[in-house]
């Protein structure tokens, strides 16, 4: 990703800001312009909605065979996670072995470095997802 589209992005990304249609209720992340349930009626009844970051294991995958820039994390979990507003989010999961994952499990999102560019580059923040401990 381009360091311009990066910084572009930080509020959806640092915040995880999405939209919601104020037509027919529909939550969308990331942000969109246009509902794809309500079409052309949406355009500009789009309103941004900060997602709670809460939300349950959907379906996920551990990954055995990583691309270079991921060896180190090997192997990882990859999971689409259910947010409570309703959206589906695709994420790694974090802080959790694998015999303890379940469809179901609730986690929360909490901001992790994915990477840099260069020694003296730029750091880049994103969401990862932690299981919810009771």
């Amino acid at each position: 990703m381009t360091t311009a589209r990066f910084w572009r992005e930080n509020a959806s990304r640092y915040n995880m800001i999405g939209v919601q249609c104020t037509i027919c209720g529909k939550v969308h992340f990331p942000p969109r312009s246009v509902c794809p349930t309500c079409h052309r009626k949406s355009i500009g009844k789009l309103v941004p909605l900060k997602l709670k970051g809460e939300g349950e294991v959907f379906t996920y995958t551990v990954v055995h065979e990583a691309p270079s820039q991921f060896e180190m994390q090997k192997p990882y979990v990859m999971a689409i996670i259910r947010m409570k507003e309703g959206v589906m989010v695709t994420g790694q999961l974090i802080d959790v072995e694998a015999s303890e994952l379940a469809i179901g499990m609730k986690v929360k999102a909490t901001m992790r470095k994915l990477g840099s560019d260069g020694p003296g580059g730029v750091i880049h923040y994103g969401y990862k997802f932690a299981p919810v401990r009771q």
